[in-house]
């Protein structure tokens, strides 16, 4: 089957097995920040912006994404960078392995919630897990991080 997918701005056209994942396309195509963690749609380390929506490209058929714009991390490095540093004020980084996908969710939540509480937070955070930290960090980076405009 063809399909055509704008992939982080530029346009891409292939011809590709009718249950290829999502995410094997992204990783076919050299978007290395995309991992696998759990195949099952737990873990969030999978999740990239479809139109600018959080989705698990775990679960997603690389063909529900022909005419739509795929996001990774490798398309918003400016964006993450300026993310990241938030994460690494409040010793939030740990391994790195669930970052892409925890950065990805952040920025999609940026551009839907305005000034989130910390429950919305949690709500919407809640298919993304970490194994090394404890969470408390990455609220606080995130917290501070959807607050700087305010406190600048």
């Amino acid at each position: 089957m063809k399909i055509e997918v704008t992939l982080n701005g530029r346009t891409c056209t292939d011809e590709i097995p009718d249950d290829l994942r999502l995410f094997d396309y992204l990783r076919q195509k050299g978007c290395a920040s995309v991992k696998c963690g759990c195949e099952t749609s737990n873990c969030g380390l999978c999740t990239v912006l479809l139109d600018g929506k959080p989705v698990l490209s775990c679960s997603v058929l690389a063909a529900r994404a022909s005419g739509h714009a795929v996001t990774t991390l490798e398309g918003v490095q400016e964006r993450a960078a300026v993310f990241g540093a938030f994460l690494a004020d409040q010793g939030a980084e740990q391994c790195g392995f669930c970052s892409p996908g925890l950065v990805m969710t952040v920025l999609a939540m940026e551009e839907e919630l305005e000034h989130p509480t910390r429950e919305e937070i949690q709500h919407y955070l809640a298919g993304n897990l970490c194994r090394c930290s404890g969470y408390q960090g990455q609220l606080r980076a995130i917290e501070n991080y959807l607050n700087r405009e305010v406190q600048a």
